[in-house]
């Protein structure tokens, strides 16, 4: 296991390091509400899951994208960078364990979040892409502050409409 001091942004160079790289990518493609960039770091089809409190739980490509549309079509804009974070791996799986540190602005409010987050890759067919991600958060009153952020303006009985689980 290897224990990472630098943050990573998204804006960084690639390192020829196949998990890092790909660990790069996916952050400059969210940074940057990049569909297309989130699909290249992604496992294709039902395999990929994600966990956390702004999306639930999602499985499959698929639904990972409508959660990722909806963020990035909304009022709210995210920006996170990962740091404090380990990373241990094999041939062909890597998984990285950390933290992320960013803010959510609207054109009225910014706030300042942190999440716990895991990313794990699997390489197929020479390629690394992500298969699962969870995200957590320790501070329940940012999380019912970055859910209202999020979630304001949504439709009632939208999907995200009153998923608010402080209890994390």
């Amino acid at each position: 296991m290897q224990t990472h001091l630098r943050e990573i942004t998204g804006n960084e160079a690639k390192t020829g390091d196949g998990p890092l790289d790909a660990l790069i990518e996916f952050y400059r493609a969210f940074n940057a509400a990049d569909m297309t960039g989130l699909e290249a770091v992604w496992v294709e089809g039902d395999a990929p899951s994600m966990d956390n409190p702004i999306g639930g739980i999602r499985r499959g490509w698929g639904a990972i994208a409508e959660g990722y549309s909806k963020l990035f079509e909304g009022q709210a804009k995210v920006q996170v960078a990962f740091h404090d974070f380990t990373s241990q791996g094999g041939e062909d799986w890597h998984l990285f364990v950390g933290r992320e540190r960013g803010r959510c602005e609207t054109p009225e409010e910014r706030l300042d979040v942190a999440f716990r987050t895991t990313r794990w890759f699997v390489r197929t067919n020479d390629t690394w892409r992500q298969l699962h991600h969870h995200g957590s958060v320790e501070d329940p009153k940012m999380l019912a502050d970055y859910q209202r952020l999020i979630f304001r303006g949504r439709a009632k009985g939208s999907q995200y409409q009153g998923i608010v689980d402080t209890k994390v």
